[in-house]
């Protein structure tokens, strides 16, 4: 008995030394990766100051409309994110990213994400930035919260809602969101682990979108930078309380064309249940449509050409 419990003693402490080891290997290449990734991080768009950090905004094009899109959380690279979509769209239109903190280029900050805070930070950057409303709002996925709450808070600063497969109050009643894994993600990405894990890289933008062969290094490299950050961690913990406040006043009577995805793609929803909490929301409304895409949640990876052409229409 004394031989076997010294064997698992000993199998043990090797198992802490080769992942002690492993760990300490992993660091150093990330941290030899981060620096020879300098250069890929010139922000893309303008840095705006907004509660004493910058803030990531990216202007492309001109028109009679302002689309502001606003991204879904943990999309580590809105800018190149969106680009598939809305170079499709600058010609008519006047296009903004906004890369709330914790995203793309701007600051990673420790604070509280409550929705009041996230969306007036949002109005600011873009005050900060010298672009004016009415903006044509084009959210995905949780920003859907943020931009429902603009038009019940500021109507007159919203002409329209354009959702991406946009999250609604709804959602968040049953889904269920894992601060632990989120953290544990956050400790893989600071220790170099996941790169160490082939093709996590590499989003849907990356493998299906139009980025050229150096925007998709661009985005490999913000993604080794900011992937669940503690400002999208803060985020996650805030989203539940956030979307109680928006479904506590209602739906706004605002346009909005909702594009509603399948389901796939890591919303743990099944495809019936998340076709139809959107449809039932907007049915509340006296000028809402909707229009369903048979592809994952990031519709504007994968059906780009299909949605700026439906969004032509809206404004037609």
């Amino acid at each position: 008995m004394k031989i076997v419990l010294n064997m698992c003693i000993k199998v043990i402490i090797i198992i802490i030394v080769i992942l002690t080891l492993f760990l300490a290997i992993s660091f150093i290449r990330h941290k030899i990766c981060l620096s020879n990734e300098k250069d890929l991080l010139t922000p893309l768009g303008e840095l705006v100051e907004v509660d004493g950090h910058n803030m990531s905004i990216y202007v492309e094009g001109e028109g009679n409309h302002t689309l502001v899109f606003l991204s879904g959380s943990g999309t580590c690279s809105p800018i190149l994110d969106f680009k598939s979509l809305y170079s499709l769209l600058s010609d008519d239109y006047r296009i903004i990213v906004v890369e709330k903190f914790g995203y793309g280029f701007s600051d990673i900050v420790d604070s509280d994400r409550d929705i009041d805070t996230v969306l007036g930070q949002t109005r600011t950057a873009l005050d900060k930035a010298g672009i004016n409303g009415p903006y044509v709002l084009c959210p995905h996925s949780m920003s859907g919260i943020e931009a429902l709450y603009w038009a019940q808070q500021y109507p007159d600063e919203v002409e329209a809602i354009i959702g991406l497969d946009m999250a609604v109050p709804e959602y968040y009643d049953e889904m269920k969101i894992s601060i632990p894994m989120m953290k544990l993600g956050q400790y893989a990405a600071a220790l170099g682990v996941t790169r160490w894990i082939s093709g996590i890289s590499e989003s849907g933008a990356i493998k299906y979108g139009t980025l050229t062969d150096n925007e998709k290094e661009i985005y490999r490299a913000v993604f080794y930078n900011r992937t669940a950050t503690i400002t999208m961690i803060n985020e996650a913990k805030e989203i539940k309380e956030s979307a109680s406040v928006v479904k506590a006043y209602g739906v706004p009577q605002v346009p909005m064309l909702l594009f509603i995805s399948n389901g796939s793609g890591g919303t743990g929803f099944d495809e019936k249940t998340w076709r139809t909490i959107p449809k039932e929301y907007i049915s509340k409304s006296d000028s809402a449509i909707y229009i369903e895409l048979d592809c994952p949640h990031y519709v504007h990876d994968y059906m780009y050409e299909e949605i700026s052409s439906e969004i032509k229409n809206f404004f037609n």
